[in-house]
């Protein structure tokens, strides 16, 4: 597990709006409307807010992303997106939380808060008996899986933000139920050599709306209080 860090709370204590679309949102129209309400929490024009949703069957490449880690597409679209990191898939049965808060109440420190993202993913995670954790050298979450004597690392969670003006957005990715054969169009995130898993592929048969619950109990651990609001789609 990793350790929790310390002042990502707001000393002011106001809550975060915490939005849930229904259905599948694109792509590009989530990340207009997810830049668009960044800049606006940049101006003051706005309150902080956590975006849960899933999206359609999709690659997103970050900045980091090589072209060679995009083995086979197919029907599948790609997106470049601005975000750090390499390819990702996102689509349905994977929970996508778009976090947008406001470094500035928060301490300007960029690790401090990605460390915050995978406490919060890990602390959701032991809500399932899910043992889970970071690695050294690779972004998210991982699981240990045992097979017999042998033993392999799979990501179950994606880590990919992007700040602007002390402003965070882009955010996480948690494997509910996806499909993970589409995973193998790429490379995620740019490492061979361990596997992609989900909460249902490790025998926990969680629904979204159960994910949502013990997300939320986890980010107002680290983060603090939230409140229910509306999407900005």
């Amino acid at each position: 597990m990793t350790s929790q860090p310390d002042s990502l709370k707001r000393p002011d204590t106001l809550p975060v709006g915490w939005a849930v679309s229904p259905g599948q949102v694109p792509y590009p129209e989530a990340v207009a409307a997810m830049e668009a309400r960044a800049a606006a929490i940049a101006q003051g024009a706005a309150g902080e807010l956590v975006w849960l949703l899933e999206h359609p069957p999709l690659y997103s490449a970050g900045v980091s992303a090589r072209p060679e880690d995009l083995l086979s597409a197919g029907d599948i679209p790609v997106f470049e997106t601005g975000r750090g990191g390499q390819f990702t898939y996102h689509g349905p049965g994977q929970r996508v939380a778009y976090v947008m808060l406001d470094l500035n109440q928060r301490g300007r420190d960029v690790r401090r808060f990605v460390r915050g993202l995978e406490s919060w993913i890990v602390g959701a995670l032991t809500t399932f008996n899910v043992d889970s954790g970071p690695r050294d050298g690779r972004v998210g979450v991982w699981v240990e899986r045992r097979h017999g004597p042998l033993a392999r690392e799979d990501k179950i969670a994606a880590i990919g933000v992007k700040i602007r003006k002390w402003v965070s957005f882009h955010g996480i990715s948690l494997n509910v139920e996806p499909d993970l054969s589409h995973f193998s169009g790429i490379v995620p995130c740019g490492i061979r050599e361990h596997g992609v898993t989900s909460l249902v592929d490790l025998g926990r048969p969680v629904t979204m709306a159960e994910a949502d619950a013990a997300l939320r109990a986890s980010f107002v651990s680290v983060f603090g209080p939230v409140e229910p609001s509306e999407p900005p789609l």
